[in-house]
């Protein structure tokens, strides 16, 4: 069992910015991959960007070009750079590792 710390949430408006972080209770050196989330009203949990260990990373075609996911060894950390937000991004976002999820962060565009 391994528990996620997710912050950076918030409200932002559309063409906005916003980092989401997920602090990782185990060491995520070894880790073969983690990813981030999310969930709109009416929909399913859908990924939204993926890192391997060895750096590599894939998007959904909704975030491409504006989401960067990236991952901090040293500090156990996930990060999610959202840049260029627009109002369909709006959802709940998970970060997952080890089989486990974090308690998810809303993230709201408007206006």
């Amino acid at each position: 069992q391994v528990q996620l710390v997710e912050s950076g949430g918030g409200l932002v408006q559309p063409g906005g910015s916003l980092r989401l972080s997920c602090a990782v209770s185990r060491s995520i050196f070894s880790i073969s991959a983690m990813g981030w989330y999310r969930q709109a009203p009416g929909k399913q949990r859908e990924l939204v960007a993926r890192i391997t260990n060895s750096g590599f990373t894939n998007y959904a075609d909704s975030v491409k070009g504006r989401f960067t996911i990236s991952r901090d060894n040293a500090k156990n950390t996930v990060y999610l750079q959202m840049n260029s937000l627009k109002v369909e991004d709006t959802a709940v976002y998970y970060c997952q590792a080890y089989g486990s999820w974090g308690q998810g962060t809303q993230v709201t565009v408007s206006s």
